[in-house]
């Protein structure tokens, strides 16, 4: 058994909002679930495929307050798409944010909603991944997020160091999970989280136990779904199998 990342999960004050910004910067398609949930997706996508992870805004009253755990970074293919593609986001609503990063060849910025990500400088690593370069956790110990990660998801592991452990689809499509050593606690419930799935055929009940002996926690929340915590405490959502 195993699982694979098909989304991330964002907490919003106006999900249908932030939800268009997201779609302007991504040059996807919106579509929604219901009242609160607007989802994310490229167009004639056929949900879940590895060629992309999807976006789901949930609107939540709660605010940010620190700088989150997990952040997406935008893939460019020069340095001018890079100068184009940042001043075309502070159209959008995007502003300069500060999180540390000192003079680095990126440009972080923030949503309209604070929500922190990256407009990296070409990268070779990043040629086919489509906008979104990575999904970004921060960690406290890459390699020990490594063998969680590795197990729970048939992602392949392509580098661990002490300052950080990179995964992508073994479909060798789509963006890269990477997680980053850094000095910051966490301290809060992250805003923006993982979604994971298992393959059609498996069993929820089993894959939640399976998680659980490699390291994963419940989070005792009354939702159809499970929602666990890794070894660091980041939450994320084991969705029905499909």
């Amino acid at each position: 058994m195993a699982t694979r990342l098909v989304q991330i999960n964002m907490k919003a004050r106006d999900d249908s909002a932030l939800g268009a910004f997201w779609a302007e910067v991504l040059g996807w398609e919106v579509s929604s679930e219901g009242p609160g949930v607007t989802n994310l997706e490229p167009e004639g996508f056929v949900y879940p495929d590895p060629v992309a992870v999807c976006v789901d805004l949930v609107v939540s009253p709660e605010p940010k307050t620190v700088k989150n755990r997990v952040h997406i970074d935008l893939a460019t293919t020069s340095a001018a798409h890079q100068a184009e593609l940042v001043a075309r986001l502070k159209d959008l609503g995007a502003t300069p944010a500060d999180v540390g990063q000192g003079d680095v060849p990126w440009t972080v910025l923030a949503d309209p909603e604070g929500n922190e990500f990256c407009v990296l400088e070409p990268r070779e690593l990043y040629r086919d991944t489509g906008p979104i370069a990575a999904v970004v956790v921060d960690c406290a110990d890459p390699r020990a997020m490594a063998r969680f990660w590795g197990e729970a998801m048939d992602w392949i592991l392509h580098e661990v160091t002490d300052h950080e452990a990179v995964l992508r689809s073994a479909k060798g499509v789509g963006p890269y999970l990477r997680f980053v050593r850094t000095p910051d606690a966490k301290t809060v419930w992250n805003r923006v989280h993982l979604d994971v799935r298992p393959y059609p055929g498996d069993d929820l009940e089993v894959e939640a136990a399976r998680l659980r002996t490699l390291g994963a926690t419940a989070v005792d929340l009354d939702v159809p779904w499970k929602v666990l915590a890794d070894p660091e405490g980041n939450e994320f959502c084991l969705l029905t199998p499909s």
